[in-house]
């Protein structure tokens, strides 16, 4: 099974077996409650596709029944059941602070009582965008959007206006949303043009994506030579972190930076996950690489719906009312998600925020690593800043032809063991943890103890 058939189950999370019913499996007995969860995951089922508004929610490639979550503080959650997990998922990165931060809390109250949308410019969209423009040697002007998706796909639009070309080259294992032309795999030969991955993608915007393997820019160069004058841009994600945790080296960012400009290519660094989670200025400012225009999501929006793109003022200026490439939002620059947004970002401001989230981080990976080597489980533990991923290889891990799906198997029987020890990672082995600055030191103990545990279980 391919990543992006596992990771989003895009087409077979519900169809295929003859009562159209959804099937869980577990291969671990679970002694934790989950009636409440079970009886609304049915309900569910009734209401939208696969009983969820996302695929991997459905807890598809973990087997069981999907957990609904109540309540969370801190860096724990509680379930329908009454459940309390440590959270690793942290909805899927945004909540650097943890859940239920005061201040962004407070921001979102206050903001609220005065109104929730107005579709007209507020003060709040000039605060936070100069919060992060001040901040941020990468960004001269930026257009804020609501999700990550919304980001990358105007993003893309921008680098073909700006070029006047139509082909993108991007990267196997590195995941941009539900953009069609980007949700594409490799097809044959060297430079490989998309094969739509999602029923109802015309292959037509697919053949406009030239889709190529990680951590090889021979193949970035020979494509560029044969295809230079189409190409409008090469999109990455900086840091990889959607298909496992697939850490590039500097060399070889600095290598596409350096054949973008030779051939006249625009770089787009999507750092929807990276962007304010490995520092405030994302990958590019932890390698010191200048994208053209850089994506942003997640954190940005403090756990409400944001997104945005920006770049330098003359490549922002193609953007409409300025400029020719049009894009718009009812809901763009929310006065809400602008002041959650705007009061995380300020906490992350503060002197050694970064520093200390990456050394509990540290810490965090050298105890479960260190377990796992002590037992010579083949277990390699990746982590960059606050950001780790746990993979069942017995080395590291650079490309997503480099991960064996039929190791996944071992992710399922360690998932089933965390839930058992009270800790909840995101319910793919393809997907990464994240560590907030709510995780305590006694909560970080009794994570390293329970992941330590839940290998044990898994190779018992």
């Amino acid at each position: 099974m391919s990543f992006l058939e596992e990771k989003r189950n895009l087409q077979e999370a519900y169809i295929g077996h003859p009562s159209g019913v959804y099937i869980c499996r577990m291969e671990t007995k679970s002694t934790i409650n989950r009636n409440t969860s079970s009886e609304l995951f049915r309900k569910a089922k009734a209401l939208f596709p696969g009983g969820v508004n996302s695929p991997v929610r459905a807890f598809k490639s973990v087997g069981g029944v999907p957990l609904f979550i109540k309540e969370g503080k801190g860096c724990r959650i509680t379930d329908e059941d009454g459940n309390t997990f440590i959270d690793f998922c942290c909805s899927w990165g945004p909540l650097i602070l943890g859940h239920a931060h005061p201040q962004v809390q407070e921001a979102i109250f206050e903001t609220v009582r005065r109104g929730t949308s107005f579709g007209a410019p507020t003060r709040l969209e000039n605060e936070l965008a100069e919060l992060i423009i001040d901040n941020n040697r990468f960004v001269e002007k930026i257009r804020f959007v609501s999700s990550g998706t919304e980001a990358v796909m105007s993003a893309v639009r921008l680098a073909r206006g700006v070029t006047g070309k139509d082909k993108i080259i991007k990267f196997d294992g590195c995941y941009h949303g539900h953009v069609d032309a980007l949700l594409v795999k490799a097809g044959s030969g060297l430079a490989t043009f998309g094969v739509s991955t999602s029923a109802g993608i015309p292959e037509a915007f697919a053949s406009q994506t030239i889709v190529l393997p990680l951590n090889d820019l021979d193949k970035v160069e020979d494509t560029l030579k044969k295809f230079a004058d189409d190409i409008a841009c090469i999109i990455i994600e900086p840091i990889p972190a959607n298909n496992g945790l697939l850490l590039q080296g500097r060399e070889y960012l600095l290598g596409l930076r350096k054949l973008c400009d030779e051939y006249g290519v625009l770089l787009i660094f999507d750092e929807v996950i990276s962007g304010f989670r490995v520092g405030f200025e994302g990958a590019a400012g932890l390698y010191d690489i200048r994208p053209d225009i850089v994506t942003y999501g997640k954190i940005i929006g403090g756990g409400m719906p944001v997104g945005a793109y920006g770049a330098s003022a003359e490549i922002m200026g193609k953007v409409a009312p300025d400029g020719p490439v049009y894009q718009a939002g009812t809901l763009s620059g929310n006065p809400v998600a602008m002041a959650a947004g705007k009061a995380t970002l300020t906490e992350l401001l503060k002197p050694n925020v970064y520093k200390e989230l990456e050394k509990k981080t540290n810490e965090l990976v050298r105890r479960v690593q260190g377990h796992a080597e002590s037992r010579a489980y083949e277990v390699k533990v990746a982590h960059v800043g606050s950001i780790f991923w746990v993979s069942f290889s017995d080395k590291p891990i650079l490309r997503a032809d480099e991960i064996d799906p039929k190791r996944m198997e071992n992710f399922k029987r360690f998932y089933a063991a965390l839930l058992e020890e009270g800790v909840y990672f995101g319910p793919s082995g393809y997907e990464v943890g994240f560590v907030s600055t709510a995780h305590d030191k006694d909560a970080l103990d009794h994570a390293a103890h329970a992941i330590s545990s839940a290998l044990d279980a898994t190779f018992d």
